[in-house]
């Protein structure tokens, strides 16, 4: 499972003209599922998420996690995050798991951060062609994936 993590001054994702999900000041976090990712690999994630120091403390200094800022998180699903380019110039994205296996771990994704930040997550729609619009606070990104847990 592999993360890019943004923080954010505010963010949406729109499917069409409809906005799917808005936050204000908090995280977004896009999310690509491969296809040896378990429920496993959520809980590992979720739970190095919601305690990333990215968010500054009255000084300045990033210390807070989300839980500490009491932020936003919207969650927008991205299968290009697994596109492999190391041969020709069109990206492969045969690592990125299918849609039987990808859509009930990016629901368990959503339902676990639900709990861990005990509030709403917001949204994109899983496969939908989405529009992102963010303001990134920094900026800071950050990268993450299950499978190199460095």
């Amino acid at each position: 499972m592999r993360t890019v993590i943004q923080r954010v001054s505010e963010a949406s994702v729109s499917i069409g003209d409809q906005i799917s999900g808005q936050i204000g000041r908090g995280m977004l976090i896009l999310i690509g599922i491969e296809a040896c990712d378990t429920v496993q690999d959520v809980e590992w994630l979720c739970a190095k998420i919601i305690h990333l120091r990215i968010f500054n403390d009255e000084k300045g200094v990033m210390n807070n996690s989300i839980l500490d800022t009491k932020g936003e998180v919207l969650v927008v699903s991205q299968f290009t995050l697994h596109a492999s380019t190391k041969k020709g110039n069109r990206p492969s994205y045969i690592r990125a798991a299918r849609p039987e296996t990808a859509i009930p771990l990016y629901n368990s994704f959503i339902i676990k951060l639900e709990q861990l930040l005990g509030k709403k997550v917001f949204t994109g729609k899983f496969g939908a062609m989405m529009s992102v619009n963010l303001v990134n606070d920094g900026p800071v990104t950050i990268l993450m994936d299950s499978q190199n847990k460095e």
